[in-house]
């Protein structure tokens, strides 16, 4: 059984996001590794590009400060190598956009990926229609695929009966950032997306407290925090500790 599945053994499982090289890099990967050590059943580490689009502010002022301390596509393989000889051994999902990837040469990059440890990728610029390049040179690593409100029913079916991994539902339109309250017709949603696929199906988007993290933890068989673990955890003197206890806080809200 690989990671990914071996996570989901245990539903609804805790994903956090963050980047490597925020604040900076030494702290980042101890970040990633209280996260992963103290609650955590999948992360989704974050790859920094300078034009996030899928983004909101907080996420993109985290990627802007750690292009600014040096973050690069070779200095975050080698981040993930670090974290596996650390221990650290649930998921560890590279999220980045797809520019850099190219740029760093898309075999290069995936071959390097593969033998840091990492379990798959998330892409957001990359649709569905583009992918085949990049679903070829990643054989059996997962493309996580991105569905979203505003997608049409023929592309759902199409997506989630195609999904590899898990799904990453998107709860709401527009960018990544937190809610006062959850998506009308989330749960809807959810059952829509089932109705296509035996993959777990994750919830991102506007998740930015334990109390959310419960109630969509009742519905979906994942719940992703992207937002509020970057601005919590960077806006914080005590990083570590502070990461420590953010994961303990939603696991806990999810058991």
């Amino acid at each position: 059984m690989n990671r990914i599945e071996n996570a989901f053994k245990n539903k609804p499982i805790f994903m956090p996001y963050f980047p490597l090289g925020y604040p900076d890099l030494d702290t980042s990967i101890d970040v990633i590794e209280a996260l992963a050590k103290n609650g955590a059943d999948l992360i989704e580490v974050g790859l920094s590009f300078s034009d996030p689009l899928a983004d909101g502010p907080v996420i993109q002022k985290a990627t802007q400060v750690a292009l600014e301390k040096g973050i690069t596509v070779k200095k975050s393989l080698a981040a993930v190598a670090e974290l596996r000889k650390r221990g650290v051994d649930i998921p560890l999902i590279l999220m980045g956009y797809y520019n850099p990837m190219l740029a760093y040469r898309l075999r290069k990059f995936v071959r390097g990926a593969h033998e840091a440890g990492a379990d798959g990728f998330i892409v957001p610029d990359l649709p569905m229609e583009e992918s085949e390049e990049f679903v070829k040179v990643v054989g059996d690593m997962p493309l996580i695929p991105m569905l979203a409100p505003t997608s049409s029913p023929e592309r759902m079916e199409m997506i989630a009966r195609n999904a590899k991994g898990f799904i990453y539902l998107v709860s709401v339109t527009g960018i990544t950032g937190e809610r006062k309250s959850l998506a009308e017709g989330l749960g809807d949603l959810i059952a829509l997306v089932r109705e296509h696929t035996s993959a777990p199906v994750c919830v991102g988007f506007g998740i930015g407290t334990p109390e959310q993290a419960k109630q969509v933890g009742a519905l979906a068989d994942g719940v992703i925090v992207g937002t509020a673990c970057v601005r919590t955890i960077g806006g914080s003197e005590t990083p570590i500790e502070t990461a420590k206890q953010f994961a303990a806080e939603f696991r806990s809200a999810l058991r």
